[in-house]
């Protein structure tokens, strides 16, 4: 069933370019740390998704074995794994934030954000 699990998960990561597993969902976030990370991402304006691992122990297994991170929430950002706002925060002090979203939604054309459309 692992297998099973870790391949679920990857499919979820390669479907979404920002992707937040966290407790709770956008609407109703069940955790300060998945609020803190949904409005780091908010400010960019890109789309990103939440997925609720509350209640699912076994995934939230696979996701600790296959980051060696064992606290939620945890983001992906075009299928690299980035950590929290732990890391995130000095990634954005530094630059590297804008650039990293930028270039993750260039890579795929259709879902970059419409900027000066009128």
């Amino acid at each position: 069933m692992g297998d099973a699990m870790q391949e679920a998960i990857e499919q979820e990561i390669k479907k979404h370019k920002i992707l937040i597993y966290g407790k709770g969902t956008k609407s109703a976030p069940q955790c300060g740390f998945t609020m803190e990370t949904m409005r780091f991402f908010d400010k960019y304006g890109y789309p990103y998704e939440v997925i609720n691992v509350l209640q699912d122990q076994a995934k939230r297994d696979a996701l600790a074995k296959m980051t060696n991170w064992p606290t939620l929430p945890k983001v992906f950002i075009n299928g690299t794994f980035y950590g929290d706002t732990d890391i995130l925060d000095p990634m954005e002090k530094n630059g590297e934030i804008e650039p990293l979203l930028k270039n993750a939604f260039t890579a795929d054309p259709s879902s970059v954000k419409e900027e000066g459309k009128a």
